[in-house]
């Protein structure tokens, strides 16, 4: 009597899973290019260096970059959800400018959240990033200010933006990232009233002695106090609109 053979069942074969991907428009890309250049070309405008109204015309931007109407009018809305732009209707589309009132409320948010990235950065900020803040000044403490406002005007914007960095709070940096276009504007302006360039000089090496010595406290409270100093200068001699 033979011993029955157990075969072993075969193996169902199962199909590998499979990525789906949707193919990539052309049109979408575009709208990302156009929104990204347009953005760009925003932030680094003086809106608040002139009282006139900043107004897009949609068929120059579709020449000078090169595309059809389509994306820059998607590009459009997007700037426009995100508050960098305001749509009105029979007159076009302007780049938005914030009353009198809406700075110093912004300029208060951006104390608050710059506060915190400084307390953050004078304890996570690696040496040489501190370092790069006193680079970015080294070649104004040996000459008058006044002489090169342009240079340390830029300076003075990429330390702000720099100290926000710093703080490695994503969420912060993302938070502030829609603020820049006005604080950049703002302080364009005021650096460049009264001696405040001076009194920037003076402050910005104050919080970066506190950061270089990890001072937690006191690099917070002087960027606070700092931008502050801004909201109380723009209530004294801002001409925004109103």
């Amino acid at each position: 009597m033979q011993t029955p053979v157990h075969q072993t069942p075969a193996l169902e074969v199962v199909d590998p899973p499979k990525l789906k991907v949707e193919p990539l428009e052309a049109a979408s890309s575009l709208r990302m290019l156009a929104y990204e250049a347009l953005k760009r070309a925003i932030t680094q405008m003086d809106i608040y260096g002139s009282t006139t109204e900043f107004r897009l015309d949609e068929r120059q931007l579709s020449e000078t970059l090169g595309v059809s109407r389509t994306p820059i009018r998607e590009a459009m809305t997007v700037l426009e959800q995100e508050g960098f732009v305001r749509s009105v209707p029979r007159r076009g589309i302007f780049v938005v400018r914030k009353t009198k009132r809406e700075i110093l409320d912004l300029i208060v948010v951006w104390a608050a959240l710059e506060a915190m990235a400084a307390r953050l950065a004078a304890t996570h900020a690696s040496d040489s990033e501190i370092a790069g803040l006193r680079r970015l000044f080294h070649e104004f403490e040996a000459q008058p200010l006044a002489s090169h406002m342009n240079e340390y005007s830029e300076a003075n914007i990429a330390f702000h933006q720099a100290v926000i960095r710093m703080g490695g709070c994503r969420l912060i940096v993302d938070m502030t990232e829609n603020l820049f276009l006005h604080m950049r504007a703002i302080r364009a302006v005021s650096v460049r009233q009264e001696n405040r360039h001076e009194i920037s000089m003076r402050e910005h090496m104050a919080i970066i002695d506190a950061l270089e010595t990890r001072d937690p406290d006191l690099a917070e409270r002087l960027v606070r106090e700092h931008t502050m100093g801004l909201a109380a200068h723009v209530e004294r001699h801002g001409v925004f609109p109103e």
